[in-house]
């Protein structure tokens, strides 16, 4: 009779655990996966930079082709949407995103904070999520060298001027900076805890957030910065945590690349009780295995290397019990042309080994649950190489040749690729 008492006792506990996990608006993570309403989670996503700019009515904004973009994405089956909150600093400088939202310290461009809130709205009356990136070790956003500058630590080099080396080791500045620190801390308070004005809803209690993510690939950058780095990641995700009981935090770490190549620093990182769920990027031309003159010779390397990568980032995920997402991974266009009129064949191939990872992993219930493809290009038409003021956004930041890696509406075989494997992840 006490075993019987038991057993119901149990499964009344599993069977409210359920109900909770279903009736939460809220992606969650249960048992080292993605639950939203109550079931397994698993997606292909993309990249959407540029989503509040367009959103906005000044500078930049295209609410008509914003409205567009989210109907294109939703009947592809794309639902989940990594976006920038904003750009630090002034405009007019090249390589750098604009129009920026953080002008000055505290001091924001109100039009940029108008189109985070209409995205956000329209997002969620399509039933779509964002994880949205707060800061950015690179360049083309701001980001460490907005925070340096305005800490008192000068003028910061930029990597088109003074070359990756000299920008790299002022970024390792960043991590143990404290007063750079404290004023990103009281940016993501003025973000975390704003309320939208279309909705009304504070952005705490918005389902339309999945994630809130501390930045675009953080970086120690340096061997001595490791420990303060991780130290600032876990006093950041604390302090979100302390504002946002809701939502989910991750890093936006591309995993052991971003960590200085330390498997061990990456999975401390990832160990905090305020992380989520992991992250990690892949970027094949970028990283040597493949070379603009021999993109098709190259795929099969790309691939091999790419499922070595994931799979060495999986055996911190089955420890740590957590999920992963490759939320950026991109591959050139054909004979690495910038135009739209080139075919995507080769990217195609590697599109489609990736998928079939996550589809894989769906199956048999794993810890790889996501991907989110760079970027999405939409109806943009490219009209120089790089990026200037007046320009449609790309999947391409200001600082990348533009068309490169973005997915363009007009690149059927590619869409005709995603929509197979969303499919495939339907019926799973």
């Amino acid at each position: 009779m006490k075993r019987i008492t038991v057993l119901l006792l149990i499964v009344t506990i599993m069977t409210s655990a359920f109900a909770k996990g279903e009736s939460s608006p809220f992606v969650q993570v249960k048992d080292g996966r993605f639950l939203r309403g109550g079931q397994p989670y698993y997606y292909v996503g993309t990249n959407f930079w540029y989503g509040a700019i367009l959103g906005s009515e000044g500078q930049g904004g295209n609410r008509e082709r914003l409205i567009r973009e989210l109907d294109n994405l939703k009947a592809m089956g794309i639902d989940n949407l990594r976006i920038l909150v904003g750009s630090d600093g002034e405009r007019g400088v090249k390589t750098k995103v604009e129009p920026t939202l953080q002008i000055a310290p505290g001091v924001y461009n109100d039009t940029i904070f108008a189109g985070l809130d209409y995205l956000l709205m329209e997002m969620g009356k399509r039933q779509m999520v964002a994880v949205l990136y707060l800061n950015n070790s690179w360049e083309w956003s701001g980001g460490y060298g907005f925070y340096l500058e305005h800490a008192g630590a000068g003028r910061q080099p930029r990597p088109d001027e003074a070359g990756y080396t000299a920008f790299m080791n002022a970024m390792s500045k960043y991590a143990s900076n404290t007063k750079a620190h404290e004023l990103f801390y009281n940016y993501v308070r003025d973000v975390v805890t704003r309320t939208n004005r279309y909705t009304g809803k504070k952005y705490t209690d918005d389902p339309a957030i999945m994630s809130w993510q501390i930045g675009n690939e953080p970086r120690a950058f340096s061997e001595e910065a490791k420990q303060p780095f991780a130290q600032w990641l876990a006093e950041t995700s604390s302090l979100i945590r302390s504002l946002d009981k809701n939502h989910l935090i991750s890093i936006g770490s591309e995993g052991s690349w971003g960590c200085e190549n330390d498997m061990k620093l990456y999975e401390q990182i990832c160990a905090d009780r305020n992380i989520d769920y992991m992250n990690i990027h892949l970027w094949p031309y970028n990283w040597s295995w493949a070379h603009q003159r021999t993109l098709r010779k190259d795929l099969q390397r790309s691939c091999e290397n790419t499922k070595r990568y994931i799979d060495e980032h999986l055996v911190v995920a089955d420890r740590l019990n957590k999920p992963v997402v490759m939320e950026e991974f991109g591959f050139p266009r054909d004979g690495f042309s910038f135009s739209q009129e080139s075919t995507t064949t080769v990217r195609d191939d590697y599109y489609r080994f990736v998928f079939s990872l996550v589809a894989d992993n769906a199956l048999s219930g794993g810890h790889f649950a996501g991907c989110n493809f760079w970027g999405w290009g939409g109806e943009a038409v490219p009209v120089h190489d790089q990026w200037m003021v007046g320009d449609d956004y790309t999947g391409d930041p200001a600082q990348e040749a533009q068309g490169l890696n973005s997915v363009f509406s007009t690149d059927l075989s590619t869409i005709a690729v995603i929509k197979e494997m969303v499919k495939k992840l339907n019926r799973e």
